[in-house]
């Protein structure tokens, strides 16, 4: 009886019919989640045809582990999907592959130590404590996909480039939005299969939005070379110091300049989102949210987070990982098939697409009880141990797994616990809906009450 009693989050409703090439590209362009077939939420795998192009869904942990992992070289990211990304982030660790990708990872790795990652969060901390002030500062309801923008932001800009001298938050923002809304999104022409070198009507649009990015992080590294180290230890530091240890290469100011948009965009949008679906989550199920605030008052009183509070608030991780299993950062990823395989007894063959859908395998009826409800539970420890660890894949798996994801769970667990710990949160606002573009984001906001706890 008791999952009966948990709030139902909401989710976009299947097509209830096969979709044309026509209707794809209008669902792809309103919402990408829209071409999720009812069927890929009850089968580990779906085929099908929309014109040319024969394409796979996977939704198992079997086949996310065969492609992730097992035969992870001949499922290469989509063509589709690096034309809207490259102008962004050009041929960086995300975005590259081969030798090109696997120098980066050598050199960038050590970035990411769990040690390099742990002297940062003072920083964190820091951004936390500005955060809730914010909150608790608002005359009113606060829109908090804004406000945990700005909070991942901060961080990002600390953490990457020891504060924001270079940056215009408002106007990088604004940038960021334009390009997923332009280049960042799916072409009729993709569909039809012309070859990405063929321009697209949403990169003409979007290219002013790729300048004003890359014109700030270049400013920021330029006045970088020309100062010396910030004097303590950020993200361009150690990647201005990064060399692959197996052939002494080192990041020229393409590489940098790339590889620190991408950590920039990706760093602070998709914490800055889970954050904000969780603060949605609880805010509508009160239960939940106790819970999780009693846990941060008695680690915390009223004080900002640290990064050793962290294992006296285990809850709050619970809640996070479960969000994410409602709405993962990226709800669909596609890749190339180089050479025929099979999954699930089912050919797959050489330029056909497969679709890693991430969303229904974390909603997925075979593998979840009460798939759609919100139940930190899922993410006890004994919930964890006993469940295919492929089942929940928010920060991807095998060699290309996120190298940012100890990064972005630290921040959004200080974050989170900080807030908790000073706020109860109710819902002001319209429930909001998952809309996917390139990440999978609340609209229209979330717009939530924050009362300070006694």
């Amino acid at each position: 009886m008791r999952s009966l009693e948990r709030f139902r989050p909401p989710t976009v409703t299947p097509p209830d019919r096969e979709l044309g090439v026509l209707s794809s590209l209008r669902a792809v362009r309103r919402n990408v989640l829209e071409i999720l077939p009812g069927i890929s939420f009850t089968q580990p795998i779906v085929s099908g045809r929309t014109g040319p192009a024969r394409w796979h869904m996977v939704q198992s942990a079997e086949a996310m582990r065969h492609i992730f992992l097992d035969n992870v070289d001949n499922y290469p990211k989509s063509e589709v999907m690096i034309r809207m990304l490259r102008p962004a982030v050009g041929r960086s660790l995300f975005t590259s592959e081969g030798a090109q990708w696997r120098w980066q990872r050598r050199a960038i790795a050590p970035v990411f130590s769990r040690r390099n990652v742990h002297s940062l969060a003072p920083l964190m901390t820091g951004t936390a404590e500005r955060a809730a002030a914010r909150v608790g500062a608002a005359d009113g309801p606060v829109e908090m996909v804004r406000e945990m923008l700005s909070a991942t932001f901060d961080v990002i800009c600390e953490v990457a480039l020891s504060g924001r001298d270079q940056f215009d938050a408002e106007i990088y923002g604004e940038a960021i939005t334009r390009y997923f809304l332009t280049v960042g999104r799916a072409s009729l022409l993709d569909f039809l299969e012309v070859p990405p070198w063929v321009p697209r009507p949403g990169h003409v649009l979007g290219m002013g939005a790729v300048r004003t990015m890359h014109r700030m992080v270049a400013r920021a590294i330029e006045v970088r070379r020309a100062s010396g180290p910030s004097g303590g230890e950020d993200l361009l530091d150690f990647m201005l110091r990064a060399e692959d240890p197996e052939t002494g290469q080192r990041m020229d100011e393409t590489d940098l300049l790339h590889n620190i948009q991408f950590f920039i965009v990706a760093g602070h949008e998709t914490t800055a989102l889970a954050l904000s679906w969780a603060l949605m989550l609880l805010a509508h199920d009160s239960q939940a949210q106790e819970r999780a605030a009693q846990e941060a008052r008695a680690a915390l009183g009223a004080r900002a987070a640290t990064a050793a509070d962290l294992d006296a608030m285990p809850y709050a991780e619970q809640v996070l990982q479960e969000t994410m299993r409602l709405y993962p950062p990226v709800g669909l990823l596609a890749r190339n098939v180089l050479a025929e395989d099979s999954i699930h007894d089912r050919p797959i063959r050489p330029k056909e697409t497969v679709f890693l859908n991430i969303y229904a395998l974390h909603r997925h009826r075979m593998w979840w009880e009460a798939p759609d409800l919100f139940d930190p539970g899922n993410f006890a420890p004994d919930k964890v141990a006993a469940r295919a660890r492929h089942l929940h894949l928010p920060f991807g798996a095998g060699p290309r797994i996120c190298i940012g994801a100890e990064f972005a769970m630290l921040q959004a667990r200080i974050i989170l616990g900080t807030l908790l710990a000073r706020y109860r949160f109710a819902p002001a606002g319209p429930l909001p809906r998952p809309v996917m573009h390139m990440t999978v984001r609340p609209e229209p906001g979330v717009t939530l009450q924050a009362t300070p706890r006694d």
